[in-house]
């Protein structure tokens, strides 16, 4: 089950669990809890430097305790190392094996580091776990995606955006894959949706613009502009876009022209 979740700080827009309680067990006798607890509020809070001296105390006393490793991995990935991450969700899964988390959190370090194959594998072992979970649904969209098959991508986000715990980001990707196999119609219904129910949405609004431009209402392609560029920023960079947002590459490429085009 998903305690917590990281979007900004973890690389690549996926959905994270992070700061893992349950299932596992603290299993420790020789350091007492409040230890844990404190490393656990530390990365709650994104003080994650201190976070992970206090993993690593924890874990040179208690080397076997998986919702530790965990959730030192998760710390790794959130300081730039998605190597150690591994190695930490990789003990975890070998001392626990049954619980899903680290092979979700296991799935985003790969992504990190471009392996869509083996980051598409632990999706798939969570899925087969549990078929609706959101996280594992929606980070596999986005591997499909930075494969180049926006078709299975749209399918993976699509089941993400109908579950009943679906996130705002998982109907704004869905929409967009939608947008990226030109079916730009359904594509606006569903951004145009998605914006009445979270009107201060920046993904939402910055895909309209885009949208609205390459059907020719530079206008109202403009309004949303304005709307989105107050919200987020790094809507206007192509790079963050593709490889941080994971938008397609059509979408993008018409948010990146409309922009030229107003800033002349």
């Amino acid at each position: 089950m998903i305690i917590k979740r990281l979007s900004k700080v973890i690389l690549l827009f996926s959905i994270v669990s992070i700061f893992v309680l349950e299932p596992f067990q603290i299993q420790a006798k020789q350091i007492p809890k409040f230890l844990f607890d404190r490393a656990l509020q530390e990365s709650q809070e994104g003080d994650f430097i201190q976070a992970k001296k206090d993993w690593d105390l924890f874990l040179s006393e208690n080397p076997d305790d998986p919702a530790a490793l965990s959730n030192r991995g998760n710390i790794l990935l959130a300081l730039g190392d998605p190597e150690g991450a591994i190695i930490d969700q990789t003990k975890a899964i070998q001392i626990s094996p049954e619980d899903l988390d680290p092979y979700l959190n296991r799935g985003i370090a790969k992504e990190a580091l471009q392996l869509w194959e083996a980051a598409k594998n632990d999706y798939n072992m969570v899925l087969k776990q549990n078929p609706e979970n959101v996280s594992a649904l929606y980070n596999l969209g986005n591997v499909m995606g930075s494969m180049g098959n926006w078709d299975e991508a749209r399918k993976f986000f699509a089941k993400a955006a109908s579950s009943g715990n679906a996130i705002a980001m998982a109907r704004s990707s869905e929409a967009l894959s939608i947008y990226q196999l030109g079916d730009l119609e359904l594509a606006e219904k569903k951004i145009r949706l998605l914006i009445r129910k979270y009107p201060l949405f920046a993904d939402a609004r910055a895909a309209l613009s885009a949208l609205l431009w390459r059907k020719g209402f530079v206008g109202e392609a403009e309004s949303n502009w304005a709307a989105a560029a107050g919200l987020d920023i790094r809507y206007r960079e192509k790079n963050w876009l593709l490889n941080f947002r994971r938008w397609p590459p059509k979408p993008t490429n018409d948010l990146i022209s409309f922009l030229a085009l107003e800033n002349r």
